[in-house]
């Protein structure tokens, strides 16, 4: 999947040498993104990198939603722990949680973080995991010619003709 900033802003962090290095929100980006499997457990993280406008990520999400019980309790206290949620939901969760921790450490001043929705592919067999996984892995490197960087030459190559002066 891919999560993207809002308006594409490069909010966390730089591109240095092929390297990601994520600012004060990228490191929160991420920390919130690791959380995912503590708040879902039927759904385990991938490969993914925080680029400077954007997040790309593979999600494991586990058919499975069996339990061992030992002794049956009076009351299922945790029944709603353990009720799997659509993507949607917990994509929308994970947004949620990181702009309301920026917005508590009174970082980007209560602006917003995210693009409205995110983009999904369902993985549906090792060679297209495979691609994908090397997309992720590679983005960095490919950075100066991706599309999503407002700064790359294929972005401002159309703009340069503005530039002229004939």
């Amino acid at each position: 999947m891919t999560i993207v900033s809002y308006q594409r802003k490069d909010s966390f962090g730089k591109i240095v040498d092929a390297e990601m290095n994520l600012n004060q929100i990228g490191l929160i980006v991420e920390e919130v993104w690791n959380a995912i499997p503590s708040h879902y457990s039927y759904v385990s993280i991938d490969t993914y990198i925080i680029m400077p406008s954007h997040l790309h990520g593979i999600l494991i999400i586990n058919d499975t939603n069996v339990r061992a019980r030992h002794a049956s309790p009076l009351r299922d206290i945790d029944s709603t722990q353990h009720k799997r949620q659509p993507l949607g939901i917990i994509i929308g969760s994970f947004k949620f949680a990181v702009t309301k921790r920026i917005h508590n450490l009174d970082l980007l001043s209560q602006e917003k973080i995210w693009q409205r929705g995110y983009y999904e592919h369902i993985i549906r067999d090792e060679r297209d995991y495979e691609k994908i996984y090397e997309y992720i892995e590679a983005n960095p490197i490919n950075w100066s010619l991706d599309e999503e960087n407002m700064t790359s030459e294929r972005f401002l190559r159309p703009f340069a003709q503005l530039d002229r002066k004939d």
